[in-house]
C-alpha cells in the first residue's frame, strides 16, 4: 500500500490500474504537491457519467493538497483519439468545438475549485501551442523521439489494425500530440502527471517518456480501470441514452435515478468511485443485503447528485421519486415536456408523445414498446399503436407517460 495519502485513497477506492513508477510517484507526492493533468476532447456540449470517474480522481488529488490541471482539446479534438474506436471520429468545425468547450467547462465546477491558490484547479487549452505549430519544426523537433515501430504496438493503433479497420494518418498522429501535451504542461504549468483511463495508457507512456528525452525530469502516468456494470454494460449510457453531466441534457431527476437503478453488485464499487462517502460508510452499506440494498443505492444516487447538481436537486429528486414509486403519484418535479392545448384537443399520437418525451428514440422504437407492452399511460398500459390522447386523458393538468416502470415522463399543457 502506498505512503501518500492520495494513492493510499484512490487503491482503496479502486481508481489504481496502472502506473509507470508507483513507488517513486508516492515519494514524489510524500515530498510536495504534484501538479496532474487529464486531457478532454470538445466532442460534445457536456460531458457524460464515462467521464466522471477521470473528474472523480482530479477531485480526490485536489483533496490531498495536489494541484488538477484540466486541459480542454481545442486542438486534438481537431484530430480525434483513435483509442477504443472501429472508425474515424466525425469531424467538427471549429465553431462547433469552440462551443463544446464552452459546455463542457461548466462539468467540473461542481467537482473542482478552480483558483490561484497552492492546489487550486487549472483550465488550459491545447490549441494555445498546437495551433502555432509547424508541420516540419513539429517533425524536426518531436518526430524524431518516436519510431514507428513502437507506435505500431500502441494499443490506439494495433487494435484498429488487428480489426482491419483503417486509420487514418491524421489519426496516427494523436499519440504525438498528446505527448506533446504533457511536454507543454511540464513547461507551463510544472506538470508531472498525467492521469487518464486505461485505453490512454500507451498515449500518457509515450508523454512520459517525452519528457524525459527532451526535459530531462521524471514524469508519471498513472491509469484508472475501464468502468464497466456488473452485467458488463459500459459505464455512462442507460436505457434511454447518455448520462449527461448537465440538468440541460439530462434532468437531475433522471441522474439520480440512474444511480438509484445500479445493479446490486456495483453498489458498493460505485459508492467508492463516485461519491465522497468515507470509506467506513460505504463497508457498512455494501454489507447490507435484502431489501435493505435498495436504501445503499439511494445514498448512492443522493450523495452523487448533490455533487452533481446541488443538495435541494438531489432532495427534489429524491421526493418526486418517493412520490413516483412508492406513493403511486405523477410528481410535479418529473421531467417531461409541453404541448399547446390546441394541440392536445386535437388529438396527438401517443407513439409521437413517447419518441417527443424522450422516453424513446424514435417512432419506431416506441411502436416496439407498446407491442411489448412497456407503454403505459397514466400508468395503464397500452396496446393500441394508433391510439390518440386528449383533454380526457389529463389528470391534474399532465398526462403521465411510462416505458417500462422505471422511465416516467408529464406531458404538460402550455398556459
Amino acid at each position: 500500500m502506498p505512503n501518500s495519502d492520495f494513492l493510499r485513497e484512490a487503491t482503496a477506492r479502486g481508481f489504481l490500474h496502472q502506473c509507470t513508477d508507483l513507488s517513486a510517484l508516492d515519494d514524489a507526492m510524500l515530498a510536495g504537491p504534484v501538479s496532474a493533468y487529464i486531457g478532454f476532447d470538445c466532442t460534445a456540449d457536456s460531458l457524460h457519467v464515462g467521464s466522471l470517474t477521470q473528474i472523480m480522481i482530479l477531485r480526490l488529488l485536489q483533496k490531498h493538497g495536489h494541484r488538477p490541471v484540466v486541459l480542454m482539446g481545442g486542438g486534438t479534438t481537431r484530430i480525434g483519439d483513435p483509442s477504443g474506436k472501429d472508425e474515424s471520429r466525425k469531424m467538427l468545425t471549429d465553431e462547433a468545438i469552440t462551443a463544446n468547450m464552452a459546455g463542457i467547462r461548466r462539468c467540473f465546477s461542481p467537482y473542482l475549485h478552480f483558483g490561484e491558490d497552492s492546489n487550486g484547479a487549472r483550465l488550459a487549452n491545447n490549441a494555445d501551442w498546437l495551433d502555432t505549430l509547424g508541420y516540419i519544426p513539429l517533425l524536426r523537433e518531436i518526430g524524431a523521439h518516436f519510431t514507428i515501430n513502437r507506435m505500431l504496438t500502441m494499443d490506439s493503433v494495433r487494435l484498429r489494425l488487428d480489426r482491419e479497420q483503417p486509420l487514418t494518418f491524421l489519426e496516427f498522429n494523436y499519440m504525438i500530440l498528446q505527448s506533446y501535451d504533457f511536454r507543454e504542461l511540464f513547461r507551463r504549468h510544472g506538470v508531472r502527471l498525467q492521469l487518464g483511463g486505461s485505453d490512454q495508457w500507451g498515449n500518457i507512456v509515450s508523454g512520459v517518456d517525452l519528457v524525459r528525452r527532451m526535459e530531462g525530469a521524471q514524469a508519471f502516468g498513472l491509469t484508472t480501470p475501464l468502468i464497466t456494470t456488473a452485467s458488463g454494460a459500459k459505464m455512462g449510457k442507460s436505457e434511454a441514452g447518455a448520462v449527461w453531466l448537465t440538468a440541460d441534457r439530462l434532468s437531475p431527476y433522471d441522474f439520480w435515478q440512474f444511480w438509484r437503478n445500479t445493479e446490486d453488485a456495483d453498489v458498493g464499487r460505485f459508492l467508492k468511485l463516485f461519491t465522497d462517502l468515507p470509506l467506513d460508510e460505504i463497508e457498512r452499506l455494501e454489507s447490507l443485503g435484502g431489501a435493505e440494498i435498495n436504501e445503499a443505492k439511494k445514498q448512492l444516487a443522493h450523495a452523487a447528485t448533490n455533487l452533481a447538481h446541488g443538495l435541494e436537486a438531489a432532495l427534489i429528486a429524491a421526493d418526486t421519486s418517493r412520490q413516483t414509486f412508492e406513493q403511486g403519484q405523477a410528481a410535479e418535479n418529473l421531467p417531461g415536456i409541453a404541448i399547446s392545448g390546441a394541440e392536445l384537443a386535437a388529438g396527438i399520437s401517443a407513439i409521437r408523445l413517447f419518441a417527443q418525451a424522450g422516453l424513446v428514440a424514435s417512432n419506431g422504437e416506441a411502436r416496439r414498446l407498446i407491442r411489448a407492452g412497456g407503454a403505459r399511460v397514466n400508468d395503464s398500459a397500452i396496446t393500441d399503436e394508433a391510439l390518440l390522447l386528449g383533454t380526457a386523458d389529463l389528470r391534474q393538468g399532465a398526462i403521465k407517460l411510462s416505458a417500462g416502470r422505471k422511465q416516467h415522463r408529464l406531458v404538460r399543457v402550455l398556459g
